[in-house]
């Protein structure tokens, strides 16, 4: 571990970044160049204290799950993302291998969208981030671990929790986006990837996804128009737009609503209630 790299380039990039950059507001009389430690330090999730420690040279070695949350907060690029892994004492993760790095351009773009629900997902529909609306709409997914952050795995593996989210009568259709959209990736990853993984266990556990998934269909799982089920708000009829990395590794999903509607009022709402939730998660 090379202390004084680490510290060196995590100071740099904090002053390289301004508020408007990762969605913060920057407020009266600021005086720090760049983002203040207490605020990448909340992007990042981890206490003030921790990351003061890794500026000052001081502290145990971060692990790996600390230095994704670093990069990040940050919003390094994949090969910032490597030079930080290799000064802290790891391996730079496999980039062939699933990952949780966010293509930062993908960041930027999510962190202006503070009125309409957005996330971002993995080829294998893993919640990487959400908004505040996204979270109010959807629960918060990206904390959840292992296959249980697919949202394919979710879909046929607790079937009575998941499938809330959408009309009974659109049950069949979605099951049918959902296994063809993995197809997509197992093309692309292998069998012996994680998408292999993840299609070996629900051919185990779902009898339904096992018969889908011998019909071969291969398509995209967005839909430009679907309806969504809130607990609270009830059905919200939405517009789906979806924004791929050059890579299609990832990609950023927007849900928006026609204007002067009773959809795009309830969206108005769950603005509010994410913005309410994140205040009281704070």
């Amino acid at each position: 571990m090379d202390r004084d790299a680490l510290a060196a380039f995590l100071l740099r990039r904090r002053a390289a970044l301004q508020p408007a950059d990762v969605g913060l507001s920057a407020g009266p009389r600021r005086r720090t160049a760049g983002l203040r430690r207490e605020e990448v330090a909340h992007l990042a999730a981890m206490s003030t204290d921790y990351y003061t420690r890794l500026e000052q040279r001081r502290g145990p070695q971060p692990s790996t799950q600390m230095l994704a949350s670093v990069a990040r907060a940050l919003r390094l690029t994949a090969d910032e993302r490597d030079y930080l892994y290799r000064v802290a004492g790891h391996d730079a993760p496999d980039r062939a291998a699933r990952t949780d790095h966010i293509a930062p351009g993908l960041l930027r773009v999510l962190d202006r969208l503070t009125d309409t629900p957005a996330l971002i997902l993995s080829a294998l529909g893993e919640t990487l981030v959400q908004n505040g609306p996204a979270r109010a709409l959807f629960g918060d997914t990206s904390r959840l671990t292992g296959f249980e952050r697919s949202n394919i795995y979710r879909w046929f593996a607790n079937p009575d929790q998941e499938r809330q989210r959408y009309p009974a009568h659109d049950h069949d259709r979605q099951s049918r986006a959902q296994v063809a959209s993995l197809r997509v990736a197992y093309g692309r990853l292998g069998a012996e990837s994680r998408a292999g993984e993840l299609v070996r266990e629900l051919s185990r556990r779902s009898p339904e996804f096992a018969r889908l998934w011998d019909e071969h269909e291969v398509r995209r799982r967005f839909d430009d128009h679907k309806v969504l089920v809130h607990p609270e708000l009830g059905e919200i009829e939405v517009d789906c737009q979806a924004l791929f990395t050059e890579d299609e590794s990832q990609v950023l999903l927007v849900l928006t609503a026609a204007p002067r509607t009773e959809a795009a009022s309830k969206l108005d709402l769950l603005a509010v209630l994410g913005t309410q939730r994140l205040v009281a998660e704070g």
